[in-house]
């Protein structure tokens, strides 16, 4: 009896421990509030966000911002999926007013990719703060950079209220040659999970001067996260976007995005998002039978049926509408040991084999989506997938490198 007591105790201590160490970490926002606005007390100030700039306790930079006495916020500027994040991918962004505070909305997604000088003229400082998951095609980083550049071009401080990289350090996938094939899916020469947070990767984009505009003279203010561990996996977060709904679905979508450049569906219209994937035309039994020769380590494969749906918000017309696909679900079991790239290149790979009459590779999308040529290459030569995996080690290699004098944690 006394030792099932011990035991339970000792299992409380550690549930206990467990949850205290998760709750300490504080994003920047956090640490902003907690530090009393001092960053911008008696400021005009413009945000650049989204739905998820939420504090510890849920509550919206815009709302925290527009209450403070010490702060006077001016605007709102919205990227990718609207400001409050419910517009489907790629979907036009309007201008608006918030009708919670009554400010205006203005969008940076679309034919104004950054704020006008004729916005700006009133602001003393922009504040960016939106969770990123850490992939080279997720736009945010893009949105970011355009911002960094109107804040430098009329001379405004621009400060980064940093958020956890969910996916930590890894850095995967090969470094966009930004020479030809540099777009709004890709600005900068950095892997395609390149393993820094949006604070780490603001100074990376101001030291090597990514962007068009000289940015060396750019105050450029990064609001550190505390507490957070960089080999752990950040789960505690609002959905980025309406397909990412969750942490499994981050972690393959820098592989299963690829996706977007063949004829197979990624699996928008259903409920589980880049976690499937299939055509009608699949042989799914076949195609699993050879995935499961690749060591795809970290996760269960099985065949699936799916009818990609119209859903509002999340994917209107998605590849395949209200036709029955077959093909693949992913399951994660092991999240350290799951590579999503690894397991798209061999799922896309297997596909051009064994369908070489039905499977078409977008040459154009899918060079801006894996930041070269090489890919298409390989697949359309029908060559091993996993020779790739060597041809990027070295520039890999050398981006983390590159990258290590502006890394904050």
């Amino acid at each position: 009896m006394m030792k099932n007591y011990f035991s339970l105790v000792l299992l409380l201590i550690m549930f206990s421990h467990c949850t205290e160490e998760a709750k300490t970490i504080k994003t920047g926002l956090d640490v902003l509030i907690e530090d009393n606005f001092k960053l911008l007390e008696g400021k005009s100030v413009g945000i650049i966000t989204n739905h998820t700039a939420l504090d510890a306790k849920g509550k919206h930079l815009a709302d925290i911002l527009y209450e403070s006495p010490k702060v006077s916020l001016k605007a709102i500027f919205a990227p990718e999926h609207g400001f409050r994040g419910s517009a489907e991918a790629g979907a036009d962004i309007k201008d608006g007013v918030d009708k919670k505070t009554g400010l205006p909305v203005y969008s940076i997604y679309g034919k104004d990719k950054k704020p006008s000088p004729e916005i700006l003229k009133d602001l003393e400082l922009l504040v960016f703060d939106i969770q990123d998951i850490g992939a080279r095609f997720y736009t945010y980083i893009s949105t970011m950079g355009y911002c960094m550049e109107a804040a430098a071009e009329n001379n405004l401080p621009f400060v980064v209220l940093d958020r956890p990289n969910p996916l930590g350090r890894k850095v995967e996938g090969a470094v966009l040659d930004t020479a030809s094939y540099r777009s709004f899916v890709g600005m900068y020469p950095i892997p395609i999970q390149h393993g820094l947070t949006v604070g780490e990767l603001a100074q990376m984009i101001k030291g090597e001067n990514w962007m068009n505009s000289d940015l060396s003279k750019l105050e450029l203010i990064v609001v550190p996260v505390e507490n957070w561990k960089t080999d752990k996996f950040y789960a505690d977060w609002p959905a980025p976007s309406p397909n990412i709904p969750d942490l499994e679905t981050a972690l393959i979508y820098p592989g299963t995005c690829l996706l977007e450049g063949t004829n197979i569906s990624e699996g928008r219209g259903c409920d589980m998002p880049f976690l499937q994937m299939g055509a009608p035309w699949m042989n799914a039994a076949a195609v699993l039978k050879e995935l499961q020769t690749c060591h795809i380590y970290g996760a269960v494969l099985d065949t699936i049926q799916f009818t990609p749906q119209a859903i509002p918000g999340k994917s209107t017309n998605p590849k395949y509408k209200d036709e029955l696909c077959k093909g693949i679900v992913v399951r994660i079991t092991d999240k350290q040991k799951f590579n999503g790239l690894n397991y798209a290149l061999h799922f896309i790979s297997i596909v051009s084999k064994l369908h070489p009459d039905e499977f078409i590779i977008k040459e154009r999308w899918m060079n801006l989506l894996w930041g070269g040529p090489e890919l298409s290459r390989t697949i359309n030569e029908y060559r091993d997938v996993n020779i790739l995996f060597v041809s990027y080690k070295k520039e890999k290699f050398m981006f983390s490198k590159k990258s290590e004098q502006y890394l904050l944690y």
